[in-house]
């Protein structure tokens, strides 16, 4: 299996990653904010499906089908800016709602699971993380497979707990933005993050 000093690393190394602001906490804090604690957690399951599908790819062959998708970088690059920056402008000018789970609309509650995984699987940045970082923790004179998956679970289980942890907490500060006035800041607020979360994707460099 894997070595308890790099296992140990791996694991602070994934705290941070995740704790980093990037699309990901975005789109969890926005529709937190917006819908409420359980829509967001909604999100994060999308996420984490997302997660899912690229880790069972790397799964697969890592290095052959993550130098592939990195291939593809500023075409994920692009689209997912692009999804970001339009989810904004819809968020920044949507009525506000009143304070309430079901004040989500019928679109966006079907929409918000595909919101996240959307988001999850074409930021680019996460793909290069795969195929840079996940061998940097395992060991060349053992089986991969096994490895692999430990650090896979790991980073998958780390990731939503983080994640759903972001939901609940901006769930929680939903209340003080209740009004029809806050609301209006409330959609201000979660609109520019999409936004300008969006155009520092479309800026991100490949490294």
């Amino acid at each position: 299996m894997i070595e308890m000093d790099l296992y140990i690393t791996f694991v602070l190394a994934t705290i941070l990653l995740i704790l980093m602001p990037g699309p990901i906490v975005t789109i969890t804090v926005a529709n937190s904010l917006a819908y409420g604690t359980r829509h967001g957690l909604r999100t994060v399951v999308g996420t984490s499906c997302a997660t899912t599908v690229l880790l069972i790819v790397g799964g697969f062959g890592m290095a052959s089908a993550f130098a592939l998708l990195a291939q593809w970088f500023e075409s994920l690059r692009w689209f997912g800016a692009a999804y970001l920056v339009f989810l904004g402008i819809q968020q920044w000018r949507a009525k506000p709602i009143v304070l309430g789970e079901e004040g989500a609309s019928a679109w966006s509650k079907k929409g918000i699971f595909w919101q996240g995984f959307v988001i999850s699987i074409t930021n680019p940045k996460t793909i290069l993380f795969y195929a840079a970082f996940f061998p940097q923790f395992m060991d060349p004179a053992r089986d991969p497979g096994p490895q692999l998956f430990v650090l896979s679970v790991t980073f998958l289980f780390i990731a939503t707990f983080l994640d759903s942890c972001y939901a609940v907490l901006c769930g929680r500060l939903r209340p003080f933005l209740a009004d029809a006035r806050r609301g209006r800041l409330r959609n201000r607020i979660t609109g520019g993050l999409l936004m300008g979360t969006g155009l520092a994707l479309a800026l991100a460099r490949k490294t």
